[in-house]
């Protein structure tokens, strides 16, 4: 798709509009800050038209910016956590390889195999990874019949090996509190 053909009818510069879907993205920050921000800098912007633009063009930046990411190794660590979205608790499920770049994540309404099946199949799709050799989860009960499944219909290779020990995931549970910690401050889990 054609530049022109994205930002066309908008009000704003393409510019201004990545600059604030970008900044929504990456930083702990409100659709009202970003308002305060870009009347600071002298242009009168809408919390509202920001959030539309994050709409509209997030899901573009992530499938655009995707197959430039870094390839992952063959060591994944699978963990989940329950967030608080708009007042209903949710499972997130994320997976990390071993030097910490996430992998994929998602989220989920239960923590049993049949939700655990789907994050891996979701996770296994993404064109830009490598195939994992092992998959490091914790002790949840739930990963292994879904392990065992996807083997079953090819998914998974064979040879992938499923350990499940809680400390080798130490990585991933570190960093489960810098997403509680931004759940706190804001309602929204970041798409990136």
């Amino acid at each position: 798709m054609d530049e022109t053909d994205l930002f066309k009818w908008r009000h704003y510069e393409s510019e201004i509009i990545l600059l604030c879907v970008r900044w929504y993205l990456r930083y702990a920050l409100s659709y009202r800050d970003l308002e305060e921000m870009m009347i600071e800098r002298g242009l009168s912007v809408d919390h509202t038209t920001i959030y539309r633009w994050v709409q509209a063009y997030a899901p573009e930046l992530e499938k655009r910016i995707r197959p430039h990411l870094s390839l992952t190794n063959d060591s994944y660590r699978v963990d989940e956590t329950y967030v608080k979205i708009k007042g209903a608790w949710k499972y997130l499920y994320r997976a990390v390889d071993s030097t910490g770049q996430t992998i994929d994540f998602m989220l989920g309404a239960k923590r049993d195999a049949r939700a655990a099946k789907r994050f891996f199949c979701k996770m296994l799709k993404t064109p830009s990874y490598s195939s994992p050799r092992v998959i490091n989860v914790d002790k949840n009960p739930a990963y292994p019949p879904a392990v065992e499944q996807l083997k079953e219909e090819g998914t998974i290779p064979n040879r992938t090996q499923l350990r499940q020990c809680k400390y080798l995931n130490n990585l991933i549970e570190q960093d489960h509190r810098f997403i509680k910690r931004t759940r706190q401050r804001r309602t929204r889990v970041l798409q990136f």
